[in-house]
């Protein structure tokens, strides 16, 4: 999934921008306002994103770069402003406990409670482990074809990038803790402070008590781990603050102008909020997204691990799918699992097959023309969609050819579409031809383990006979429509007049060994009028529930 580095612009696409209904839109209007009065001191519209390098990019992560860039891309379209993304990685934190995942773990044992980029790598290719995962990171944003520019929280801390704001902490000192105090339980709040000093004899980072601020120097006083009473610079990296305060003190120092957040966060953003106003700045725009659910409607947890990695829905979806699955309605809450896939790929493809139907952007308030900017294909790729295959098929169809041709030859399927459509091959359609290979896998992992075939009652076995006959007296040109509406005559014939969902369902069950299926005249016209003919004739003997 490549992302345009600029959507198209024009004074119709603004003027329908500035109306549009797409949740990107209502965002950027709220970066619209905030700069109503004067253009951003910095030069920029500043968008971030943050990552915790303790462990490797996950779902979420492409979520919320993804949803980002949506807003940013719809701000573009709006506003002349430059802008920017930082993808920022929290990787100045101290390593919590030692990830399960990683190859000798037992040498990092000694390391709990150090930064993560002061951590040897378990895998030998980086100068620690936050710097391996940074590296993974960004060759997981670039793979997608985001535009962004990565921080690092070591190198802003040491570099003295945030040494004014962090003063600017140890000024309000006082007032930052209360901020937070209220929100801790009685122990943690007799030790708690916003700076966390890292200890200069073994090199971690601490939560211990400071027992003086001097503003001076700049410096904090604590009892290091051996006891001894140590002071250290706030400044240049002998430090870092309490997550809360981090992320406030980040705002200030970079001028953070957007930033959302997962719904777990809402009071952690209020509580930035209040501190990033302490130390004078101003909260960026935002909102929270919800979060998603496993297939029990459960949320998903990293450590209980019963969520859907990228690598597993790219396995059977392409990347646009994943990108539409983060773009619908980002506030409600969602089951994130297999089965999802199949929908989300296909309403990305008839999404773009819209997009050219659609009408354009003129600027006129009286027409509606616009449209395009409210369909999902344009978020995905920045208002430049690209152009329909003419001979694609929807994956629902590609599922099912899988199963009844009962092969994982991409040339085999390949015989199938090119009967179909004599024009298409791989090279003209590379969308279709990347789901000829999803389709093969998911079938393979998902939908042949539960399949399950019944033979036929009576009645059925007389509907089949009439669908049979049907279909063989058809002329040799008829078409999808033409052999779909036989399909539904049938059905009416056969008492399912009043329920031809139920009719269909029979003929899923029947030949497919499932409860949902392809549209019958799309899949006909594929697999073949005669093919399609003996399968029927084998739901009707009983032999594909035996198979």
């Amino acid at each position: 999934m490549t992302t345009p580095m600029m959507p198209p612009e024009g004074p119709g696409v603004r003027f329908a921008a500035e109306r549009g209904r797409a949740w990107p839109f209502e965002e950027a209007r709220k970066l619209l306002a905030r700069f109503a009065k004067a253009p951003p001191a910095k030069g920029y519209v500043l968008f971030e994103t943050g990552y915790g390098p303790s462990g490797l990019p996950h779902i979420g992560t492409f979520g919320e770069v993804v949803r980002t860039t949506m807003v940013r891309n719809a701000f573009r379209t709006m506003s002349d402003l430059p802008t920017r993304l930082f993808a920022f990685s929290d990787d100045m934190d101290g390593l919590r406990k030692v990830p399960d995942n990683i190859p000798n773990a037992e040498a990092l044992a000694g390391h709990i409670g150090r930064p993560l980029t002061s951590v040897p790598d378990p895998f030998g290719t980086h100068a620690g482990f936050g710097q391996h995962n940074n590296a993974r990171l960004r060759a997981f944003l670039d793979s997608f074809g985001f535009e962004y520019e990565f921080v690092s929280a070591t190198e802003m801390y040491k570099s003295g990038a945030f040494d004014a704001t962090l003063k600017q902490v140890l000024h309000h000192y006082d007032r930052v803790t209360s901020v937070i105090l209220p929100t801790l339980g009685p122990e943690r709040r007799a030790t708690y402070s916003p700076v966390l000093p890292i200890s200069p004899a073994t090199g971690r980072v601490l939560q211990v008590p400071i027992l003086e601020v001097k503003l001076d120097s700049y410096s904090v006083v604590f009892r290091d781990e051996d006891g001894t009473l140590t002071e250290v610079p706030v400044t240049g990296g002998h430090c870092k603050l309490q997550w809360k305060a981090d992320w406030a003190m980040r705002w200030v120092a970079l001028d953070v102008d957007y930033e959302m957040a997962g719904k777990d966060l809402i009071d952690s953003v209020k509580l930035s909020g209040q501190i990033c106003r302490v130390l004078g700045g101003r909260p960026p725009e935002g909102f929270n997204y919800e979060l998603f659910l496993d297939a029990q409607g459960e949320k998903i947890s990293k450590s209980r691990g019963n969520g859907l990695t990228v690598d597993e829905w790219l396995r059977y979806g392409p990347p646009e799918s994943l990108a539409l699955f983060m773009y619908n309605q980002p506030k409600a809450a969602k089951r994130l699992h297999f089965d999802v896939i199949p929908r989300q790929v296909d309403d990305y493809l008839g999404h773009v097959a819209k997009f050219p139907e659609q009408a354009a952007p003129d600027g006129d308030a009286a027409s509606k023309s616009g449209q395009r900017l409210d369909n999902p294909a344009w978020h995905i790729h920045a208002g430049r969609p690209p152009a329909p295959e003419r001979d694609g098929l929807p994956f629902s169809i590609l599922l099912n050819l899988v199963g009844v041709a009962n092969t994982e030859d991409p040339a085999v399927l390949w015989g199938f579409i090119t009967r179909y459509a004599p024009n298409a091959n791989p090279q003209s359609c590379p969308m279709l031809d990347r789901l000829v290979g999803y389709a093969i896998a998911y079938y393979r992992d998902f939908v042949k383990p539960a399949r399950r075939f019944r033979a036929p009652t009576d009645a059925e076995r007389a509907a089949l006979e009439d669908l049979v006959g049907t279909l063989e007296s058809l002329p040799a040109d008829a078409d999808s429509e033409a052999i779909q509406f036989q399909v539904y005559e049938v059905g009416k014939r056969h008492g399912f007049a009043a329920d031809l969902r139920g009719w269909f369902k029979v003929l899923y069950e029947l030949l497919f060994g499932t409860e949902q299926g392809p549209r019958l005249g799309s899949f006909t016209a594929l697999y073949g009028r005669a093919e399609t003919v003996a399968l029927i004739r084998k739901a009707q003997d009983g032999a594909l529930a035996v198979a």
